[in-house]
Order: C-alpha cells, then structure tokens, then sequence
C-alpha cells in the first residue's frame, strides 16, 4: 500500500497557521515564539508527519531564494519604477535572493492567473508593480506567500489589506505644489490624469480639490482633462484637442505625473501658448527629463532610489516574520519649483 506523504501545508492548516511559519519551525529558525513552536512540533508528532518527511526517498524541500516581480505593465523610462527596481534588486540580491521579473499578458491579468512560467516552489515572495486590480492583488495575496504592492488601485481604501504596500507621499506634495501657483497668479486651476488609474493618482486628484477649497477656489471640471485611463493621454495631438475643446485655458495645470505634464507642454507649445506666462504647468515624480525640458518642470521628487531599498525591507522583513501586521508605506516626497510655474521668480 502506498502512504502519501504529509505536505508542509497540510500541516500548517492543521495547526491553523500559514506555511512560512510552520517551515520556520521544521528549519528551526529562532524568529518563532516558542509557544507557537511547541504547538506545530507537538501537531506533526500527532499527524506522523515527521515519519514522512524522514523518508530517505523523500525529495528534499526547495529552497526559496527567488523573489518574484509581477508587473501589469513593465515601467518605462520616464516612469519612476524603472529607477526602482535597480535599487530594490541590488538590495535583496545582498540577502541572497534573486529577482525574477515577469511581464504580464493581457490574458493572465484579465483572467486573475500568474504567469505560465513561475515556480511558486521556489519563490519566496512576490512584488507587485502596475498591478492596479484589487481583484488581482487579493489573488495574490491568497497564495500565501509574503506580498508587497508598489502603490495600489484606486479603490484600495475600500478594501482590506492582506498584503503590505508602499507608496509615494501624496497629498502634503500637492497642495504645496497648488499653493505654490496661486501664489504666482493662478486663480483658475485644472488636473490632468485619470483619478481611478490608482490609488496615487486619486490622492493627488484629492489633495488638488481640497488645496483649491482651502484657499477659497472652487474645481472647474471643464478646466481639466481626466478622461478614462484607456484613452490616448501618449498622443499630443489628442491632448492639444482636449486642450482646445476648453472654453477657455486655465491659469495652471496640475499634471497627475511627470510623462503628462511633459505631454501638456508639447501641446501648449504647438498652440502658441507661453509656459509659464500663459499657462503654469506642474508634474510629479521628479523624473530625469523633468529637469531637461524647456522650460524646466516643477514636479514632487520621490526619492526612488530609497524607496526600493525600503521596499527590500519590508518584504525581506516579511520573509522572516510571515505572522506581522500588514503595514502601508509612504515615503515622503519633495516639492521642487522650477520656471514652468515661475511667473515672478523673486
């Protein structure tokens, strides 16, 4: 007769726990109270479970040292993940991990599955960049393994929290950067971006509004262009049409990032209208081009290079101590004012 061996999760399941922690204590690592030791050890002894792993037969258990990167939509230059993953990569590769990146297909996002060519069995951990689908992150989370999501989707406040998360500082950034234009002349002010592409950019939608309504201003939605994230925001001939479509130009333009806001200048610029005289326009991100362009962009710089060794961090913190609070993020973020919202420089 053949007897089936245990799996470290049915263990894990019988003690009620996840399987991080269970492999913790059959690794007899230090990190598990030993309470909770005591409780898997005596639980294994129970189940026999010990007899089979004990199987000179048996394949030994893999070893994780692969974190796994999923990413909707693999950053491009200007997008502040490509400076990102460097710094996170460097830092996990000195605990011993290798990154392993994985593009999504339309198909594997839209259906909720991983991709065809990971191996859970030897991945320690999953970060999720451009995964902006609730839906999909709880798949994530599901499996078990320790999670950390770069930024969120736009509804995220609205739905519990089974993984960690890190953000940029949003909303001190923002209504800095508003202030910052009505005090240069601005009193008719719009946003470029779509408020539900995630949760960044709805907190920078939000911190616009209420940086208006604390200075007695009241939002003209026909001032701003935030149409649907699936519409051509990469094509400046579109921009220029959404631009010409306003009853009239706004003082200033909040862009949700630095690659529109470098867009809305191109445009501005093929209509003839001056930057910043006729129109102030700011970004965020702090990318490199945001410094080149003409006139130099005023953006909220996010320290990227020390947001992946943060990242790092948390989640090799996460590999040790599965069990923890989940915990959200923010790194902070700094205003950076240059000539494109400088009407009066003194």
């Amino acid at each position: 007769m053949t007897i089936r061996r245990m799996t470290v999760q049915e263990l894990a399941n019988a003690c009620g726990l996840s399987r991080n922690t269970v492999s913790k204590v059959l690794n007899d690592k230090k990190t598990v109270p030993e309470s909770t030791r005591q409780m898997v050890l005596k639980k294994a002894q129970e189940l026999g479970f010990f007899q089979f792993a004990a199987d000179p037969q048996a394949a030994p258990a893999p070893v994780r040292q692969n974190i796994a990167l999923l990413a909707g939509k693999m950053p491009a230059d200007s997008h502040f993940g490509s400076m990102f993953i460097p710094a996170f990569a460097g830092f996990i590769s000195r605990a011993g991990y290798t990154l392993m990146i994985y593009e999504l297909t339309d198909e594997e996002f839209n259906q909720k599955k991983l991709p065809e060519n990971i191996s859970l069995e030897q991945t320690a951990a999953i970060l999720g960049i451009e995964l902006f689908d609730c839906a999909y992150t709880q798949m994530l989370a599901g499996l078990g393994l320790p999670t950390l999501l770069v930024d969120h989707c736009s509804d995220a406040l609205g739905t519990t929290m089974e993984s960690d998360w890190i953000s940029m500082e949003n909303r001190a950034s923002v209504i800095t950067l508003v202030r910052h234009m009505t005090a240069q002349g601005a009193h008719r002010l719009g946003f470029v971006g779509d408020p539900k592409h995630c949760n960044s950019f709805q907190e920078r939608w939000i911190a616009f509004n209420y940086a208006l309504q604390q200075i007695g201003l009241t939002a003209d939605p026909a001032l701003s262009i935030c149409d649907p994230d699936d519409s051509p925001y990469g094509d400046t001939a579109w921009i220029r049409g959404r631009l010409e479509a306003m009853p009239e130009l706004p003082d200033a333009l909040l862009c949700a990032n630095d690659y529109l806001a470098i867009q809305v200048m191109t445009a501005l610029k093929q209509m003839g209208v001056a930057i910043p005289q006729r129109v102030m326009v700011a970004g965020f991100d702090g990318n490199p081009q945001s410094a080149v362009t003409e006139p130099a962009l005023t953006t909220a710089e996010i320290p990227v290079a020390k947001m992946g060794r943060v990242a790092a961090t948390m989640l090799l913190s996460r590999i040790d101590n599965p069990d923890q609070v989940f915990c959200c993020t923010y790194v902070k973020t700094t205003p950076v004012f240059r000539e494109s919202t400088m009407r009066n420089p003194g």
